[in-house]
Parts: C-alpha cells; structure tokens; sequence
C-alpha cells in the first residue's frame, strides 16, 4: 500500500519497504519516500469529469530504513538518492542526521521540494508555489512515514502485507543474490512461493 500526496507538479509517495541487499543477504525495512513530477494530461470531459492524474518521472527518494540484523529504531542503514538516472536511483548518500533524526530530516527537505527537483536537474513552472503547498502538508506526509517505520512492522507477515505488491521487486533480488547461503529464508518464508 502506497500513500500518494499529489500537488501540482509534484507528487509525494509513502510506502513501507523491504529490501535484501544483492552482496550479503542482509535484509532492511522501513520508510520509503519518494518525490516525483506528475505528467501534465490533456483536461477530458465536462467540469465534472474524473482526469486523468500521470505520477511518473522519479526525482528522489529517501529509505528510512533499519537492518533486520541490527538496532530496531537506529536507523542504520537510512540513506538517501539525491537523483535518478531515468528511473533508476543513483548511488545512495549517507548522511549522520538522516540516522540521528530522520523524520526531522524528512521535514526538512520536504521544505524545499524545488530545490530538490533543481538539484536533480530538472525544474518545476511554479517553484514558489510548489514549495508553499508541499511545505504546508509536511506534517501529514512525515505522520504517513511514520506509520510506515520499520519499528511499527514487527513481523515478516506484517512486513509481507505492507510490501505484497512489490513482490515481483523480492522475487528479483531473491534471484539476484550474490550470497544466497547466508539469506534468512524464514525471514523472507512469505514471499517465496510453496514448494520453491
């Protein structure tokens, strides 16, 4: 399940996530946050009609994530894609306040989306205004990350409700791991399909 904040331009997703890392089988969850540009659609119908809303181009994304392994709540493995290349994110970025205040820092950046958009190479028609309206709905996209902390997923069914639609994503780095002896198999149990 995915939380979708649509402005004008941009859009603010929300999502619980759960990944396993390619090069040793370790496992995070947590807080997904991305921001992308919407796909401006021709108006149809009466001025009553339903449009068309197009959430596509991503720009950023931060992953407020714990490790399975490590400290619930010590954010060890938060970090952030200041771009992407297409649709695919850059290389993270790790900085010490994501981990040491994460929603602080969520709120923060959610103070400028513009400047996130500039910094990602590409540019907004109404930054001000943009930046006003994400900035006003701040709080309630922080509170939506928040119910999606890794501490409030406490156990691998939870985890597997909160992420069942990005199973193909799972089946792809279960495929894809470069250490699959030290994978947790009963951690990841509900996304194998019976008798794999």
């Amino acid at each position: 399940m995915q939380h979708a904040f649509v402005f004008n331009e941009v859009a603010v997703l929300v999502r619980h996530w759960f990944e396993i890392d390619l090069a040793d089988s370790h496992m995070e969850h947590g807080a997904r946050v991305e921001i992308r540009l919407l796909a401006p659609q021709p108006r149809r119908g009466s001025e009553s009609a339903a449009q068309v809303i197009v959430v596509d181009q991503p720009v950023w994304r931060a992953d407020l994530f714990d490790r399975l392994d490590g400290s619930p709540g010590a954010f060890e493995a938060a970090h952030f894609h200041p771009h992407f290349v297409g649709v695919e994110p850059s290389e993270r970025h790790w900085d010490e306040a994501v981990k040491a205040a994460p929603w602080d820092w969520l709120r923060t950046r959610l103070s400028d989306v513009a400047a996130i958009v500039a910094s990602a190479g590409m540019q907004l028609r109404d930054p001000a205004t943009e930046n006003e309206q994400v900035r006003a709905d701040a709080e309630v996209i922080v509170a939506a990350a928040r119910s999606r902390a890794p501490m409030l997923c406490r156990s691998k069914q939870q985890c597997h409700d909160w992420t069942r639609d990005a199973e193909v994503a799972v089946h792809s780095m279960l495929g894809s791991l470069g250490r699959p002896d030290l994978l947790d198999r009963d951690r990841v149990s509900p996304w194998i399909p019976v008798g794999a």
